[in-house]
């Protein structure tokens, strides 16, 4: 018989009666039913029931132990009997009557409960992650992880694509976030940097002649946490294809998508290719987000036309000094109490704005604050605009462009969410096309690229000689699921001409471009097909299916909000040794006074 196990914990059944095994695992529980001391014992596949009568030394060894202690269990399988069968355990027809018990390592007092679904704080949490991760949800969560990075390496690999694996020390690059340094011991003063993506190797892959390549990359930013993004390190499904249009990467990539989300998506709806496509500027308009929740049906509307002019004085001045007003719809919403407008007026102002003016539909026409100062055709012409009937409402935002666009983005979740409209259950994609190639840095004025800087902008040489930079569109796309962006991409500027004069108006010279890029550039100069790709993110994709608000409940070892590993110590200081091998020296920041 082996040493620890001739079945795991989730392995029998009730043909297995009779027979003599051998478990090895943790004791999930203990339970003393009186002269029967009962255990779960759970390892990676599952849970056993043993049962150790008293006066026995199994007995007495077990009933001294801490619960997730780790020990090896030898006995015969019976039946339970049929007051008893637990039908929640694909165990649940068999217990493990022990003879023997061999302890393999006893726990310590625990910081926190494995069994059960108590909460704890995260902190706690991470610093002892490795027992958190026994915990079932999240155990659950990362061989979900596990099962669709499978899914995703088989179905690239059907569709003839080959896995390479890229550079984790390189140069840095202008890819939007900071770089994480290394220092050079060989090469003092100089230091590499964690990729933020494979952009540039992934490309020369294809200038190389591969045609099709992926890997299951591992991308370095130092930034700040948020609920959907992880400081520090997150992986994505990197890909890139030769000789291919926009539209060539959108087929590629929709039934992958769609079939990991079918296949790990518990019987969800999930949106069926052609994906819709969305121009990043209608998705401004009707959705207020670059990153719209198509299982929110709301549309905004553009009604500036109708404020200009207008008797109501606040949104006519807005009108007039160049801003908008953008309707947002609320089918239903005129039948709701006084205090349903008054509390979303609250929840605005606690946003930044002002205050949130509605009309109310009635068959006679509109009624409200708005309405009391606004002619009754411009009322009909919002209403028109909206689609809306008797009985519904339309909440309005105002401002300037960026600013009320983005607010009337957060009115329409909030609107959906206290109408009860978003679908439930489902998984709705769609793909932003057509960003803007170029963008205004508020704080400088200058311009520089809103997107990845190795898109190719529609139009070419010609559109960026002759145009002015903030009217060219670039061929770069995102897609996005339920209101999160799980990927961009682009297809690639593979000609060194044009990326030159690309990154001339963002300010860059051509001494510039040769020095940071020189590689890339050397490359296309050889001959360099067109190409593009995309990249989602895998920690996002999981996030979905696993229906978790964090990131976090989906990474193995995950960093705290401060970018910290509790459980390792790291980010930790070195000594002056290590630095001087470095050729390093600390300009620390004077530490904050403590306040007296």
């Amino acid at each position: 018989m082996h040493a620890y196990r001739t079945h795991t914990c989730g392995a029998l059944r009730g043909p297995d009666a009779g027979h003599t095994a051998r478990l090895s695992g943790w004791v999930h529980s203990k339970r003393d039913h009186g002269g029967l001391l009962f255990i779960d014992l759970r390892d990676h596949y599952g849970i056993t029931q043993c049962v150790l009568p008293s006066g026995t030394p199994a007995f007495d060894t077990a009933d001294a132990l801490r619960v997730e202690s780790v020990v090896t269990v030898t006995g015969q399988v019976v039946p339970r009997s049929p007051a008893t069968v637990n039908a929640r355990l694909p165990t649940g027809e068999i217990e493990l009557q022990v003879a023997g018990l061999e302890v393999q390592s006893a726990a310590d007092l625990l910081p926190f409960q494995v069994a059960g679904d108590q909460q704890y704080p995260d902190e706690l949490r991470l610093k002892y992650r490795f027992i958190d991760l026994r915990r079932d949800k999240v155990h659950r969560n990362l061989m979900l992880r596990a099962g669709v990075i499978a899914s995703l390496r088989r179905r690239m690999i059907e569709q003839g694509f080959t896995e390479f694996q890229t550079p984790i020390l390189t140069a840095s690059s202008p890819e939007g976030a900071r770089d994480f340094l290394v220092p050079s011991r060989s090469h003092p003063g100089t230091f590499y940097a964690l990729p933020q993506a494979p952009q540039q190797f992934k490309q020369l892959a294809m200038v190389a002649g591969f045609d099709r390549y992926f890997q299951i990359a591992p991308c370095f930013r130092d930034e700040a946490s948020r609920a959907d993004r992880s400081p520090g390190e997150f992986y994505q499904l990197d890909f890139e294809m030769s000789f291919v249009t926009q539209e060539d990467v959108f087929a590629t990539l929709e039934p992958v998508m769609a079939g990991v989300f079918e296949e790990f998506g518990g019987g969800r709806a999930v949106t069926q290719a052609p994906f819709p496509r969305i121009p990043y500027d209608q998705a401004m308009l009707e959705y207020g987000s670059d990153k719209p929740d198509l299982r929110n049906p709301l549309r905004i509307a553009d009604v500036t036309e109708h404020f200009a002019g207008s008797g109501f004085g606040l949104f006519a001045r807005i009108a007039a000094s160049g801003g908008i007003v953008r309707a947002i719809p609320a089918p239903g919403a005129g039948s709701r109490p006084r205090n349903f407008f008054d509390k979303l007026n609250e929840w605005a102002r606690g946003e930044g704005a002002g205050g949130l003016g509605y009309i109310i539909f009635e068959a006679d026409g509109g009624r409200g604050p708005i309405a009391k100062n606004l002619e009754a055709e411009r009322i009909e012409g919002i209403r028109a605009a909206c689609g809306l009937a008797p009985g519904d409402a339309v909440f309005f935002a105002a401002g300037q462009r960026d600013e009320a666009a983005k607010f009337s983005g957060l009115v329409r979740t909030r609107l959906a969410q206290e109408l009860g409209l978003i679908e439930q259950d489902c998984f709705r994609f769609c793909w932003i096309t057509d960003f803007p190639m170029y963008e205004i840095v508020e704080e400088t004025g200058a311009i520089d690229f809103s997107h990845n800087p190795f898109s190719m902008p529609q139009g070419g040489l010609e559109a960026l000689n002759g145009q002015d930079p903030l009217t060219i569109k670039a061929f770069q796309y995102d897609i996005v699921c339920n209101g999160i962006e799980l990927s961009s991409g682009a297809i690639r500027n593979h000609r060194p001409d044009i990326m030159i004069r690309a990154f001339e108006i963002a300010g860059y010279t051509a001494a510039d471009v040769e020095a940071r890029f020189g590689g890339m550039l050397a490359a296309f100069r050889y001959g360099a097909p067109p190409h593009g790709g995309s990249a989602p993110g895998i920690d996002r994709m999981v996030m979905l299916l696993a229906d978790e608000p964090n990131i976090r409940e989906v990474i193995l070892f995950p960093l705290n909000q401060q970018g910290e590993d509790l459980m390792m110590g790291a980010p930790a200081p070195v000594d002056d040794k290590r630095l001087k091998e470095l050729s390093l020296k600390l300009d620390l920041p004077p530490k904050a006074k403590t306040p007296s």
